[in-house]
């Protein structure tokens, strides 16, 4: 397992890559206020040529994400485009709906526009050929043992879970807390089948190249990862052949791990069988 080279900000390498693919939760922001200086690097790449496309496992369309994004206060010029977990899980249920399958949505109320203005009939559970979990209703409290016994139906029923965040956990303010990514990971734990949307599968990172390809005119642009996720944002990028900058002050730092050197940071991504090339405590200019 080969050594990150530690940046001291994004400025060392931008002038390698053509365009960026930007997690957003634990690289933009901590889920309530932006991390300082991530804007300004961003719409400098910007400035100077780059492409930024973010790519997020929230389980929203991407205009909805885009809207939470601005509210917690991240700038717009931070960006070119986004594509999120939520838009392709939607792609997904389309073609499920003109198959006649029918499809019971758990999830709280924000995720409401996930499910809104889409040709598929959603039911109850108990008439479902297949189950949305795009969330637990109040994740600043629930864990996934809190779903045991619903999940247990859905294993007596055969039914597949769609899950439009891989996610397991995720930084919120000064504490982590559990996604979706978690209870499905449970679910398939106890024997049932999972339909994984969003990174680190290879669906969205097919979708994402396009986009940035139509974005620089380029049919291979340079491409660089960004994100925080050890279980999912680097070894997606891996597993697509891109390079990574891991953020170690996102989800990683919020668990009280230390990661600023080269060995503490191959260390906890060698545990995920995965690797990066570069690593970073906040993505600055």
């Amino acid at each position: 397992m080969s050594l990150p080279q530690m940046l001291s900000g994004l400025a060392e390498i931008a002038e390698n890559y053509d365009a960026l693919i930007v997690d957003i939760w634990g690289v933009l922001h901590n889920g309530q206020t932006p991390f300082d200086g991530v804007d300004a690097a961003l719409k400098t790449f910007r400035d100077d040529g780059g492409k930024v496309l973010l790519l997020s496992n929230a389980p929203r369309p991407g205009p909805s994400a885009l809207a939470r994004l601005h509210k917690i206060g991240n700038s717009p010029d931070s960006y070119d485009d986004i594509l999120t977990s939520g838009d392709a899980v939607r792609a997904l249920m389309t073609d499920m709906g003109r198959d006649g399958k029918k499809i019971c949505h758990i999830g709280p109320d924000k995720d409401a526009d996930l499910i809104q203005n889409i040709a598929v009939e959603f039911v109850d559970e108990a008439a479902a050929d297949a189950i949305l979990f795009s969330g637990m209703y109040d994740d600043t409290v629930e864990t996934p043992d809190d779903y045991a016994d619903m999940l247990a139906r859905f294993l007596d029923h055969d039914l597949p879970l769609l899950c439009p965040n891989p996610d397991r956990t995720v930084q919120f303010g000064d504490k982590v807390i559990y996604c979706a990514g978690a209870v499905a990971e449970k679910y398939e734990n106890m024997g049932g089948e999972v339909v994984w949307v969003g990174k680190p599968y290879p669906m969205v990172y097919e979708r994402a190249h396009a986009m940035l390809s139509d974005m620089t005119g380029l049919d291979a642009p340079r491409l660089l990862a960004i994100g925080d996720g050890p279980k999912t944002d680097i070894p997606g990028a891996e597993a697509s052949g891109i390079d990574a900058l891991f953020i170690g002050g996102g989800l990683v730092g919020a668990s009280g791990a230390k990661v600023d050197t080269p060995e503490a940071v191959a260390a906890i991504l060698s545990a995920e069988n995965t690797q990066a090339r570069y690593a970073i405590h906040h993505l600055v200019w």
